[in-house]
């Protein structure tokens, strides 16, 4: 994500969701940062940073963050860790990924038991991620998820805390079989 091209005033993730600690990062604005209260203890100096440090920090998270960033940055073909080698192994990990997205699609196609929820044109892959839910006509979710794991397959059944839509899908109380890919899968796993 470009903060500046996107003009955000405030940006929130969680590292976990780039391989990293469950570590929560906020980006902000420098004028917006020092206009929004901040509940902090009393010693802490009210300048930026250290108005939203509110003890010691958690060091071996910010370690771990900066592990991820730099494990991402290298599956660009470098070592080094900046905004054009994180945005070139962007890139890269997209292209993989949509090449999956295409095969696992069209694979499923042959098999008319299944059915895809979500946007299943190949056309039309670049308005999703590689993450499926999928059901089968006649097999509940955790019996697919258990015979894949068999297999060595491991995925994940049920609704994902998205409990309205899977009611309003008609998939409670069984869910859905969740399958997501990513860089490091291969082809011949898929």
């Amino acid at each position: 994500p470009d903060v500046q091209v996107w003009g955000c005033d405030y940006a929130v993730c969680s590292a976990y969701k780039f391989f990293g600690p469950h570590v929560g990062l906020l980006w902000g604005k420098r004028e917006r940062l020092d206009a929004l209260p901040a509940f902090k203890v009393r010693p802490a100096d009210n300048a930026l940073p250290w108005r939203w440090m509110t003890g010691t920090p958690n060091l071996e998270g910010i370690a771990g963050t900066l592990a991820a960033f730099q494990y991402l940055a290298s599956l660009s073909g470098t070592e080094f860790c900046d905004r054009a080698h994180l945005v070139a192994a962007y890139q890269r990990i997209y292209t993989h990924e949509q090449t999956l997205a295409a095969r696992f699609l069209e694979g499923l196609q042959r098999l008319p038991a299944f059915q895809v929820w979500g946007i299943t044109d190949t056309k039309r892959l670049a308005e999703r991620v590689p993450t499926f839910a999928i059901t089968h006509r006649q097999l509940p979710s955790a019996v697919i998820a258990e015979r894949l794991a068999t297999q060595g397959i491991f995925v994940w059944s049920g609704n994902f805390y998205a409990l309205s839509l899977s009611e309003a899908l008609g998939l409670e109380p069984e869910g859905m079989v969740r399958i997501g890919f990513l860089h490091y899968a291969t082809l011949e796993e898929l």
